[in-house]
């Protein structure tokens, strides 16, 4: 049974489509914008127009943007030299956000993965591939996440990489800050003691 009317309901099912939004998040979220004043309703639907019109790919490293560069690969004072291979943009800005990396990055859009049926052709390997043979790339820096997906992801990567000479190292992983260490997976405490340092 409907408890509101037809636009309301269409209004709570597209934005149940939303990754992370149920149907409670997009029913709170369907009467906040029914409540908002219709100028604010324009500006959010204008935006949304307007960054699908405008974002694209950008051409060098394939992380979203509105220009042809975006302004990572079109800062000179980046070290183009080393790439940081990430699988969205968000872990482009998680990096970004420690303001310690100062080289540029490749996002992949996914990861490999054969149980859903995404492969290599799926994701944006080839690009990286065709910046590898045009660029002065000296390190390439696998950051895909921890997970079966982007283990797999890494190991492609690096099999395809090595035989062109270029280095590729991988993020570091084990015991998270704050994190006890009887709570902690066996492979996470490996990866710990195998990425162990002198101190």
């Amino acid at each position: 049974m409907d408890y509101y009317s037809t636009h309301i309901n269409k209004l709570i099912e597209q934005l149940s489509h939303l990754p992370g939004i149920g149907a409670k998040s997009a029913q709170r979220l369907a009467f906040h914008i029914v409540s908002m004043p219709a100028d604010q309703v324009e500006q959010l639907t204008a935006s949304i127009r307007d960054a699908k019109q405008n974002i694209r790919y950008c051409k060098s490293c394939c992380t979203l943007t509105d220009r042809e560069l975006c302004p990572i690969c079109a800062n000179d004072n980046r070290d183009h030299h080393t790439i940081m291979v990430v699988e969205n943009t968000r872990d482009l800005a998680a990096y970004e956000k420690t303001g310690k990396y100062d080289g540029v990055y490749h996002v992949l859009h996914g990861a490999i993965s054969p149980m859903l049926g995404i492969g290599p052709d799926d994701i944006k390997l080839k690009e990286l591939m065709v910046r590898l043979q045009n660029e002065d790339v000296r390190e390439v820096i696998i950051a895909t996440n921890s997970s079966l997906e982007g283990e797999t992801t890494a190991m492609y990567l690096s099999k395809l990489i090595k035989p062109s000479g270029i280095k590729v190292s991988r993020i570091a992983s084990g015991v998270p800050v704050g994190g006890d260490l009887e709570y902690i997976d066996e492979v996470t405490l490996l990866r710990a003691l195998e990425g162990r340092v002198e101190l």
